[in-house]
């Protein structure tokens, strides 16, 4: 069924009026469903907490073949992506614009 976005609305005071109370409940409820939604790091509670000692576990991947490091950027590109070459710098196309 087709929606006409444009028309006037009615406003009908009983649809979505919900009390405080279950709006409070329904948050809640959320935010316990999001917070086992990280099963990698099950301990990392966000939300100004220090995390100066938390260790991450991260797999850093050399360049490949095909990849390049734009020295305008300084990012990790696919060699499609290589505009030109300044001097020994690898340019990507875009900061070559």
């Amino acid at each position: 069924m087709a929606t006409d976005y444009d028309a006037p609305r009615n406003k009908n005071e009983d649809e979505g009026n919900e009390s405080i109370e279950a709006l409070k409940a329904a948050r809640s409820t959320r935010a316990a469903a999001n917070e086992n939604e990280d099963a990698d790091n099950p301990d990392i509670i966000l939300g100004g907490n220090d995390l100066s000692n938390v260790e991450l576990d991260v797999v850093v991947l050399p360049p490949q073949q095909d990849e390049f490091t734009c020295m305008g950027c300084f990012l990790v590109k696919h060699r499609s992506q290589l505009d030109h070459v300044d001097g020994n710098d690898l340019i990507c196309k875009d900061c070559s614009v």
